[in-house]
């Protein structure tokens, strides 16, 4: 080894020790700096309390605001001090705080503070850390109503929080955070009509942006993946592998309605799979069914509940929000009422 790439393999060392220590000077800084927003909401609450009058707690927040951007700069607005007194206000315990938010910087914080649900605030928080979002990725899943289109949002409360606990605990994936419905694929730019294949080659034309809408730990394995059975030839639209699940998932793209006989077509799917290129300690293919609509009914009289199939709809245009967060508040309510009723 000459001189040249000895140099080059201790610059590395120590290159790599440098961002190693910057990483954890940034953290810490991170994490001080919220602790001091927290106390500073706290004080300014507690002082608010004493008043009794709203108006009162207005002109406070505005003063202090006004003398401490004068000594300390910007990051104490008007708008930054609320958002202080409301950290605290979420969070009046710090040790909740601690458990929930701790990784995450403060933008990502102030992103999270105005959703009031607690369990679907965690949801975010835990995601955020675990899949390294940004700022802008981070309002972006929670505009497209992330965790109502989870599978999570429609399981009993007891149940949601404990797959919460083992993804922040022991990085453990369920499918009930991976699958959704409906996916929003609002980013393909397809024209009024399109074909199946119109709709693969638009997925494919942007792919990144479509496993971002699937989720971290999608990885694309083939297109139109071609199978003989019996020496007739049949073909997979898309399948992909997930990292943490550790296993194929299939995805099957279909136009119009759900119909009965695309669950016999996912099984021989899934079944081939299994049988030839599943891999010890892998798990057994998921498919996945995404129709322009799906028949309730129908669907709940075809799968049973251990089915590896999952069948979701799709949107090519996101409906105005107000629209979106009603249908998927009802179908979270009529999940939970009938997961309610198998229970008495």
């Amino acid at each position: 080894m000459n001189k040249i790439e000895k140099g080059k393999g201790l610059f590395d060392k120590i290159s790599g020790l440098i961002e190693q220590a910057r990483r954890k000077v940034a953290t810490t800084i991170n994490q001080e700096m919220v602790l001091l927003y927290w106390n500073i909401g706290k004080t300014v609450k507690e002082e608010i309390i004493k008043s009794y009058r709203a108006e009162y707690g207005k002109k406070i927040v505005n003063s202090v605001s006004s003398l401490l951007t004068q000594k300390y700069g910007k990051g104490y607005s008007t708008q930054n001090l609320w958002y202080m007194i409301q950290l605290y206000e979420s969070y009046p315990i710090l040790h909740a705080l601690r458990g929930e938010l701790e990784g995450l910087s403060w933008t990502h914080i102030r992103t999270l503070l105005p959703t009031k649900d607690k369990l679907k605030r965690e949801f975010y928080a835990t995601l955020c850390l675990k899949e390294h979002w940004s700022t802008r990725t981070l309002q972006e899943r929670m505009n497209s109503m992330l965790y109502e289109r989870t599978a999570l949002s429609k399981l009993p409360e007891k149940t949601i929080k404990m797959q919460l606990k083992e993804l922040k605990e022991k990085d453990k994936m369920t499918p009930e955070l991976v699958f959704r419905d409906p996916y929003v694929l609002d980013f393909l730019e397809l024209s009024d009509t399109y074909s199946e294949r119109d709709l693969e080659r638009a997925i494919l034309n942007a792919l990144e942006k479509f496993i971002l809408e699937l989720g971290k730990d999608f990885y694309f394995v083939a297109r139109q993946k071609r199978i003989t059975v019996d020496n007739e030839d049949y073909y997979m639209d898309l399948v992909f592998y997930h990292r943490k699940l550790r296993c194929f998932i299939v995805i099957d793209l279909k136009l119009g309605k759900f119909k009965a006989d695309y669950k016999g077509q996912m099984e021989l799917y899934l079944r081939y799979l299994e049988k030839y290129e599943m891999l010890e300690g892998e798990n057994p293919p998921v498919g996945l069914i995404l129709c322009a609509e799906k028949g309730k009914e129908q669907i709940e009289l075809l799968f049973l509940p251990k089915d590896r199939i999952k069948v979701a709809e799709y949107l090519t245009k996101l409906p105005p929000k107000e629209l979106f967060a009603e249908k998927l508040h009802k179908a979270i309510q009529t999940a939970q009422l009938k997961l309610e009723a198998k229970d008495v």
